[in-house]
């Protein structure tokens, strides 16, 4: 099953998407170490299992840990290998929760407690905070504009929940571009969502069916990651997207618009990232927020 295939009707939304194939992943100023370390390589990491049923294709690595438990992989169909709680699993999960706490960590730039992400309109780079459950209804649209270097950060309380056919549009962005999503609690992709950026969610990541990652990972904290015949890829450039992604190289998810390997955005440390996306708003204001 091809990835077009899996994507038909959806060309205009890919043809903003194809630039987004290096933005996940890209070198950091600070440092050279993936602020994702091992997790880098999965697609899917859950911690209480990882449970699929209908045709899905993952491109990565899939795992879990502590809990044995990968199922549905007869319809899996995987670039990666598995990895279920073996030692590989554990190290991801232990950096997966470092980088978490890095995320949610960060001062936040703007407050979009009880707004639809599908109603702010275009956003630019910066931390974005909701107190408690965010929504998404039709298209968020993420916009670098001249600063292709600083990341986008969605700090979600409690729950993220998408709608049928919702959607993460990306512009402008870069090799040193990155999207994360850190969730309190848990993630719900609604049917034919296509998603864009690693999801770091507490708690448990569940698809309906038909969503999509199209650029990015799920990763679950302490709970399972569930799927649907869906399509979650953290290798974008290699993917048939159209003629564009020869534009970056053939480095796979870590490819960037030069050509050549590169690793995930890295912040070093909260304070590293921190400082440079103070200077995408007029004031970042210290938050104080408890789980």
């Amino acid at each position: 099953m091809s990835i077009a295939s899996l994507f038909a009707g959806r060309g205009a939304r890919l043809g903003i998407l194809i630039p987004f194939a290096a933005l996940l992943c890209g070198p950091s100023p600070a440092s050279a170490t993936a602020f994702l370390g091992s997790a880098q390589s999965f697609a899917v990491l859950g911690a209480s299992g990882v449970t699929n049923t209908g045709n899905t294709t993952i491109y990565g690595d899939v795992g879990t840990y502590p809990t044995v438990g990968i199922t549905g992989t007869s319809t899996i169909s995987i670039t990666g290998s598995y990895h279920n709680a073996d030692a590989v699993a554990q190290l991801a999960q232990t950096d997966s929760t470092t980088a978490f706490n890095a995320l949610a960590a960060l001062p936040f730039t703007t407050n979009l407690t009880g707004h639809d992400l599908g109603t702010v309109g275009t956003l630019t780079p910066g931390v974005y905070f909701f107190s408690s459950s965010a929504q998404l209804t039709g298209t968020l649209t993420l916009d670098y504009g001249s600063t292709p270097n600083a990341p986008f950060v969605f700090q979600i309380g409690s729950t993220l929940t998408t709608a049928s056919g919702a959607a993460v549009d990306v512009l402008h962005g870069g090799a040193n571009s990155g999207v994360y999503w850190e969730i309190g609690s848990s993630a719900t992709l609604g049917s034919s969502t296509a998603f864009a950026g690693n999801i770091l969610a507490s708690k448990s990541i569940s698809f309906d069916s038909s969503a999509s990652i199209v650029c990015g990972r799920a990763i679950a904290l302490t709970g399972a990651v569930t799927m649907i015949g869906n399509t979650i890829s953290n290798n974008c450039v290699s993917q048939n997207f159209g003629t564009n992604i020869s534009d970056y190289g053939s480095a796979g998810f870590s490819g960037s618009p030069t050509g050549g390997s590169t690793s995930v955005p890295e912040p070093g440390s909260a304070l590293v990232l921190a400082m440079g996306l103070v200077g995408l708003a007029t004031a970042t204001t210290l938050r104080a927020r408890a789980r």
